[in-house]
């Protein structure tokens, strides 16, 4: 078959479903494409050598890959992400259907929810048909997130997914919470598929030989509970840095790791100072090729989000991650995630946003005897590659792509 990757965001930017994927799909026997934006996210900057110009084509490990024109933004003005996303949408409607070869699938990322445009233009100009990959829902997640609040706005955005996902041949989902909120919507159910996410497991291979020695006796005789990732609004952490102060007293030997960076980084870490703690530890934005490395290092790894109707039927993205490294999780976030880890018997769970459950979710693994945890950690990793792989996930992909292709081709 021949592939389409339609989607704002690919390689060099950090996005799990970007050239790993491209190249699993060709290793099935697919030709793959990719149509995407300028890289720039997270920092909305454009990565260096990249300028911006109304297209630029590259091949990237024998992938070729097709940029169009973009606004690049990723800071906290809603203005300039709204900019971001319709540029991308817009370059990306008018462009690819000039600039793409014929296709027989077109597989689309989202979000962001204007990916849809393209999306269906794409669809019209090559009649090919699209599986429309739901990783966020909007207008939930741009609500949640605080970009956009007004509730004109989001009806809007609300009305313009439903056309999209009315459109567009399948739907994939992340989790069951997302398949039942969506047939509440009006999709038909027989039109979702849930195929969990991957992590990038190249970029986890790296091993203790990636930190610096600093790092590494930041971690030293300490019970380290260690955060990676994005530090915003959605992740509610200043529930953690108040179950710090909590365990300061009770458990002095415990240390909680912040790696990552974000809008609220800044006001973690005031408050960490205005009480004084000196048991949590602030690292900052590190290099891919040192966070498999960091995870290694640590006893148990959070995953936190705030408590939200959205956020109880997702699956954040680092739970993959934190799985496929072997170590036991701590969950606070309500809904699938809980189940997935309880299921997988890979952690256990605290209520998010309560700095009194952490705290004592991070006590009782503190705890526990080593090999209990150690046991965790390795059904956690025997569960990631069993169900939730890149191997598992293509191959999922796969099929849906092939039954998708004799029933467009049937009519």
């Amino acid at each position: 078959m021949r592939v389409l990757i339609l989607s704002q965001w690919f390689d060099p930017e950090p996005f799990f479903k970007g050239l790993p994927f491209a190249k699993a799909l060709r290793d099935l026997g697919h030709d793959v494409q990719v149509l995407t934006g300028f890289p720039n996210y997270p920092g909305g900057k454009v990565y260096p050598p990249y300028k911006i110009r109304l297209f630029q084509r590259e091949v990237m490990e024998g992938i070729p890959v097709t940029r169009v024109a973009l606004y690049p933004s990723h800071d906290r003005s809603s203005l300039k992400r709204i900019l971001n996303y319709t540029s991308f949408a817009v370059s990306a409607a008018l462009l690819g259907p000039l600039l793409i070869r014929d296709i027989d699938i077109i597989y689309t990322y989202h979000p962001p929810g204007t990916i849809g445009l393209p999306a269906l233009v794409m669809k019209a100009a090559k009649r090919a048909p699209v599986v429309y990959d739901i990783q966020d829902l909007w207008p939930d997640s741009v609500r949640a997130s605080g970009m956009l609040d007004n509730k004109v706005a989001l009806w809007v955005l609300s009305k313009l997914c439903g056309v999209v996902y009315r459109f567009v041949d399948r739907i994939v989902v992340l989790s069951p919470g997302f398949k039942e909120e969506l047939t509440k919507r009006g999709v038909a159910r027989e039109k979702i598929e849930i195929i969990y996410n991957w992590c990038d497991e190249q970029a986890l291979a790296s091993g203790d030989e990636a930190i610096d020695e600093d790092t590494k006796e930041i971690f030293r005789d300490k019970f380290n509970v260690l955060f990676a990732g994005n530090m915003g609004k959605g992740q509610g952490l200043e529930a953690v840095v108040d179950a710090a102060e909590i365990l300061r007293e009770r458990q002095p030997k415990v240390q909680i790791v912040l790696v990552g960076d974000g809008t609220e980084a800044e006001k973690l870490k005031e408050r960490a100072r205005q009480k004084k703690l000196d048991n949590i530890v602030f690292l900052g934005r590190k290099p891919v090729d040192e966070i498999g490395g960091m995870l290694r290092h640590a006893d148990v790894l959070l995953v936190h989000l705030k408590d939200d109707p959205l956020f109880r039927i997702t699956i954040p993205s680092k739970t993959q991650a934190y799985m496929a490294i072997g170590k036991p999780i701590l969950m606070g976030v309500k809904g699938d995630a809980s189940r997935l880890v309880l299921d997988a018997g890979a952690g256990i769970v605290c209520a998010p946003g309560d700095s009194r459950s952490i705290a004592e979710g991070i006590s009782s693994m503190y705890l526990m005897e080593e090999q209990d945890l150690k046991n965790m950690g390795e059904r956690a990793r025997v569960y990631y590659y069993e169900n939730l792989s890149i191997f598992a996930g293509t191959r999922s992909f796969d099929r849906l792509f092939a039954s998708l292709l004799q029933q467009y081709c049937g009519h």
